[in-house]
């Protein structure tokens, strides 16, 4: 479904990525994990179609992202640091926005159902700005899976949660049908990266330094690949 292919991505001197390589299959739940300044984000926005890779490519069910970007961004939901949502406009509003970016069918029969996956019905005609961060987040989610993609880019899903709306992102993650998508996913919460994924996949050094399926390996040998990559990036 996704194959990273030797990116290569530079910011003037600095190389972030050194030639990154990663397939990911129809069906996998990937977490990718590294220290800070690793470059999972950087890696993430390429293949969200946010930044160009300075070499290298990114195929998506085998068609170059670079040739059709416009047709294979609708194979994608994205859920990023920012809500990329409009403040001032309510949740409804927001999502009809994006239902008619994405020429949604059936707009308001599929916003209703999202926000009901979401936890959000109810609180539909009130301004965003009005949503606790954890509300934002949830409702961000339900805005990535509006146009139904078979991907899903989660960059760091819990950035600014509190603990219980952190602990609830796993039910709140399979309640939006995670299961029915391919998933990657950057997290600094090991355990939570742990718990999600069936493949946790570590990047150091601007390479994929582990790649390994949860059922291969036990839980602490998993946890030692992370803090033995980790404190050497």
């Amino acid at each position: 479904m996704i194959e990273i292919q030797k990116i290569v991505k530079t910011f003037g001197r600095r190389v972030v990525l050194r030639g990154a390589d990663l397939t990911i299959n129809e069906g996998d739940f990937v977490t990718l994990m590294g220290a800070n300044g690793a470059g999972k984000t950087t890696l993430m926005h390429i293949v969200a179609n946010l930044s160009k890779p300075t070499a290298g490519r990114v195929l998506i069910n085998g068609y170059n992202l670079a040739d059709a970007a416009s047709q294979l961004r609708r194979f994608i939901g994205l859920v990023s640091h920012k809500t990329l949502l409009y403040d001032d406009l309510t949740a409804d509003q927001n999502l009809n926005f994006y239902a008619r970016m994405y020429d949604v069918p059936h707009a308001a029969e599929r916003i209703e159902t999202v926000l009901r996956q979401v936890g959000l019905w109810g609180r539909q005609h009130d301004p965003v700005r009005t949503y606790s961060r954890g509300m934002q987040q949830r409702l961000a989610i339900a805005r990535s899976i509006l146009h139904n993609p078979p991907i899903l880019l989660l960059d760091e899903p819990d950035t600014g949660l509190d603990q219980h709306a952190s602990d609830m992102l796993g039910k709140l993650l399979h309640a939006v049908g995670v299961s029915q998508r391919t998933i990657l996913m950057t997290t600094h919460n090991l355990e939570r990266g742990l718990s999600l994924g069936n493949r946790v996949v570590i990047l150091a050094n601007g390479k994929i330094a582990c790649d390994v399926r949860r059922n291969e390996v036990s839980v602490d040998e998993l946890r030692r690949q992370y803090f033995k990559f980790v404190t050497s990036n």
